[in-house]
């Protein structure tokens, strides 16, 4: 076993600047330790190289007088601690660029992207393709490192103030699209145009070539070396982040640690997740911190969703100019530190599946963000399974009871036929948007499972509405008859086997208020149910409720989704419970004798500002499937847990919810 595969860590790092060059090693130690790190990432090389290289086109930290790469190893391994060497590739100082500027990327009109002295480079020039592959085996050749990372990998195209300049046209993307493609690069970057879509093909090979090349240099020494980088291809660690940024659009998702870990935890069996938390609100204010209850959350939420810790800051420790989060991070450390025989091996109970959206489907993304939000508040438990790594969940994904599909419009053969199998075995499949609706053989699919019969997109739905007359179906609904529509609508003829409910209510005038009459119920329908003898229920609403929720929060949009989800399922949730929406719920198993519940108090979240969470009181969960248990223990507080346990169904019962409770199920 590789020494990562234990997902335990408890990693650190220290981002260092060049004038932490001679840092002091030994205070650095002393730091974590007292957050009970047992990985330390730290600078190696890249942009600037923090150990005396002897590589000609490597810079190396100006008045460096130590060799800190060794030392910072040295010490880490000697304090029991793993060490992960840090690089980034994506730029150079300009004293290479003037030596070599074809290295470097070039815009449109072929200007390089010079950042106070640091060059934007190409992945495809010799700088990356090459040069950096004898930088990483200088360092893994003569240093003990545990792991190496890379920061930025791949096409970058944006600088650290927020400019976008596009497309690489330097010499060697050009010869390099047209020797794959035989194709020019494209003028503009317009998802309509086909040449575009080679080319993002283009960036998506070329950038898995690369991760081919250091997964082969790495792995071919004699040592346990991880590699590590936000990309799922070739490497053992993945990076993501849970960071805030000013200009980010809202709405503020709440959910980041969780979704990071989800999407990569409940797919990837052979990898590792790492959720990067940031200390510092955007990259504009390196120096000052997130709210410590939105560190606080994205730790929690991390752990209990099956990793380990990671925290960063800019620089070093001492005299860091904002503190507040320290105290936080350090105890919540040592809680994973003093508990760490029951992390790093859960093993889900889920019974529901969510599609994560591969690539870049912005619409998508948001319906698959919705949907995430409405079953995390309902506390349905789901595994998120990444729409890239379909084919490899094929044994996974047929013991689901029901498949979320967010909006995706067009799968590939292999998993259309999946979906096809999946929904012969017994598999309920609910599609929400565009679903199915890209070429002819995603129609044919639509047309068989989902009995549509032809889709007509429509986008001036404004003033529009949904009418749930189906009360038996919709009963969240018993005071409401309308559901507010916006955006788009497909409109739909389903089969007549098919049945179709929440009728489409055309738009009318809304304004004066004298006018404000005459909408009409269509033929239309918003949704469509179909059952067939032993294949699983096929659901279709060819409109984006997750979008809407997650754009707009109103609870009719949450509440048409868990009405179909409810009809559909028959309900028979593996984890139900008495406790608010804004109580956090996992369910996970440890080995065959344990299983365990992590509640996580997300209700100081106000929309835009973090704040203590409000206590709850006499939260009451119910385990069905899980077998009898014994005794129940809570580890984060000690707090006594009441378990009722029947051969049917266990009950816990907790009396307060502070930040966090972590219980632990014994079931001998």
């Amino acid at each position: 076993m590789a020494w990562w595969d234990r997902n335990n860590l408890r990693l650190i790092q220290n981002n260092l600047r060049e004038i932490d060059c001679n840092l002091d090693v030994d205070l650095l130690m002393n730091e974590l330790n007292r957050f009970s790190a047992n990985v330390l990432m730290m600078n190696a090389g890249g942009i600037v190289a923090f150990y005396p290289t002897v590589l000609e086109h490597q810079y190396r930290a100006a008045g460096q007088t130590k060799d800190l790469l060794k030392e910072a190893i040295d010490k880490t391994h000697a304090n029991g601690m793993k060490f992960i060497a840090r690089f980034d590739f994506s730029k150079a100082h300009e004293s290479i660029f003037q030596r070599h500027p074809e290295w470097f990327y070039r815009s449109k009109d072929g200007q390089e992207v010079n950042y106070y002295g640091i060059v934007h480079t190409c992945l495809n020039g010799y700088y990356q393709r090459e040069y950096s592959l004898k930088i990483i085996d200088e360092v893994i050749s003569n240093y003990d490192v545990d792991g190496i990372f890379f920061n930025m990998f791949g096409y970058q195209n944006w600088d650290y103030s927020g400019n976008y300049y596009g497309t690489c046209f330097c010499d060697n993307c050009k010869l390099r699209f047209m020797d794959m493609y035989g194709l020019d690069l494209p003028d503009s970057e317009d998802t309509g145009d086909p040449v575009f879509r080679v080319y993002k093909e283009f960036q998506d090979v070329t950038t898995k070539q690369m991760l081919d090349r250091i997964h082969e240099l790495v792995k071919s020494k004699p040592r346990e070396i991880a590699i590590s980088t936000y990309n799922e291809h070739k490497v053992d660690i993945v990076r993501k982040e849970s960071n805030t940024a000013i200009t980010r659009p809202h709405p503020v998702w709440l959910y980041s640690a969780s979704e990071n870990v989800k999407s990569l935890e409940d797919t990837w069996d052979d990898k590792l997740i790492s959720n990067c938390c940031i200390n510092a609100i955007d990259l504009f204010y390196r120096f000052t911190a997130v709210s410590h209850h939105e560190m606080n959350l994205r730790l929690y939420e991390a752990l209990a969703s099956g990793s380990g810790l990671d925290f960063c800051i800019i620089g070093v420790f001492d005299g860091y100019p904002d503190r507040a989060n320290f105290a936080d991070v350090q105890r919540i450390f040592r809680y994973h530190a003093d508990n760490e025989c029951y992390y790093g091996r859960f093993q889900s109970l889920a019974d529901l599946a969510l599609i994560k959206p591969g690539g870049t489907r912005k619409t998508a993304s948001k319906e698959y963000l919705g949907m995430f939000k409405v079953l995390k508040e309902q506390h349905i438990q789901f595994d998120v399974i990444h729409e890239n790594d379909l084919l490899r969940q094929e044994n996974k994904l047929h013991r689901y009871r029901m498949i979320l599909i967010p909006d995706i419009a067009g799968f590939q053969a292999e998993p259309l036929a999946l979906f096809r199998q999946l929904h012969a075995s017994g598999v309920h499949l609910l599609a929400t948007g565009r679903s199915f609706t890209a070429d002819d053989a995603n129609r044919e699919l639509l047309r068989d499972i989902f009995k549509v019969m032809s889709y007509r997109e429509d986008k001036a739905v404004r003033s529009a509405y949904l009418a749930a007359a189906e009360k038996r179906i919709f009963s969240r609904f018993a005071e409401r008859d309308w559901i507010m529509l916006d955006d788009y609508f497909g409109h739909v003829e389903f089969a007549p086997a098919c049945r179709g409910v929440l009728r489409f209510v055309t738009p009318s005038t809304f304004g004066p208020p004298e006018r404000a009459s005459g909408h009409q119920v269509s033929e239309s329908f918003g949704a469509a149910i179909h059952r067939s003898g032993s294949s699983g229920a096929a659901a279709y609403l060819p409109w984006n409720p997750g979008e809407h929720y997650y754009k707009y929060g109103y609870e009719d949009h949450k509440n048409v989704l868990l009405d179909v989800i409810d009809h559909v399922t028959e309900g028979g949730y593996v984890l139900t419970a008495k406790a608010s929406p804004q109580a956090e719920i996992m369910l996970n198993r440890i080995d065959g004798q344990t299983c365990m519940l992590h509640v996580v108090n997300v209700s100081g979240f106000n929309g835009v500002t973090y704040l203590e969470p409000i206590p709850m009181h006499d939260l009451e969960i119910t385990l069905r499937g899980i077998g009898p248990c014994r005794r129940a223990e809570e580890l984060a507080s000690g707090q006594p847990v009441q378990l009722e346990s029947r051969e049917d169904a266990v009950t816990v019962k907790l009396p307060v919810l502070q930040q966090f409770a972590a219980i632990v199920l014994h079931q001998s």
